[in-house]
């Protein structure tokens, strides 16, 4: 199951073995990581990542749960992440890209108070216990969300209520006298330009989605195939 993870710590130190836990892991097949960073909470309450990895899928958080992560957990009061602030704030500000519940990040942003760290990572697993039982050792705090199956549910919705409102906007304009219907139309292209908009922003999460699905699914493939050829390997 494809599942976003979030481990806090009192120290840089530990985050960093959390890290090297999850890479024995992952090299050990027991579970695949998509991508991991470790960040830490500045004592004005912004979000600083301490390092991000470059994991076989990705090369930086940018558009990534992980990314979203990020950005949610440093809330209103903003980031603080050197080069990487603009792709993070923009995913912070935007909710609807997110796939994690709002439950789920505000509980780990109770424990991750100011000068705690967190290793934050977008993994696949099937068993809890492998992740939790290394994490726990080293003193760390774990939370883990499934990602959701359906994507975008409450953008979807806003769409839907602004086509109801054009939709009616359109039937008084039918109905109206002259001199009411050109400030209808003023409402009606304006509503419709929002529309356009947001239809185009809904496009492109779809298809970000759908390439991020594929590199996930193509890696766990090339993942299997190095594991079979290491098996063959050993039985010659």
């Amino acid at each position: 199951m494809d599942r976003m993870l979030a481990v806090v710590f009192d120290n840089a130190w530990k985050a960093y073995e959390g890290k090297k836990v999850l890479r024995q892991l992952d090299d050990g097949g027991t579970i695949c990581v998509y991508g991991a960073a470790v960040v830490t909470r500045k004592p004005d309450g912004t979000i600083s990542v301490v390092e991000d990895d470059d994991w076989p899928l990705y090369g930086t958080i940018e558009g990534t749960a992980v990314g979203s992560l990020i950005g949610l957990l440093g809330g209103p009061v903003g980031l603080a992440i050197g080069a990487a602030a603009g792709l993070v704030a923009g995913a912070a500000a935007d909710m609807n890209k997110n796939t994690i519940g709002e439950d789920f990040v505000g509980d780990v942003a109770k424990v991750l108070l100011p000068e705690r760290v967190a290793l934050v990572a977008d993994i696949e697993e099937d068993l809890t216990a492998p992740v939790d039982i290394r994490m726990e050792a080293i003193g760390g705090t774990v939370f883990r969300r499934a990602l959701s199956e359906v994507k975008h549910t409450i953008h979807e919705e806003h769409i839907a209520a602004m086509k109801a409102d054009l939709a009616q906007l359109k039937a008084e304009h039918a109905k109206a006298q002259a001199g009411r219907k050109a400030k209808l139309q003023e409402k009606i292209d304006q509503l419709g330009s929002k529309l356009q908009a947001e239809l185009q922003k809904a496009k492109d999460r779809r298809e970000a989605s759908n390439r991020e699905a594929q590199a996930k699914a193509e890696l766990l493939k090339t993942k299997a195939a190095t594991a079979k050829a290491k098996a063959a390997e050993t039985r010659i």
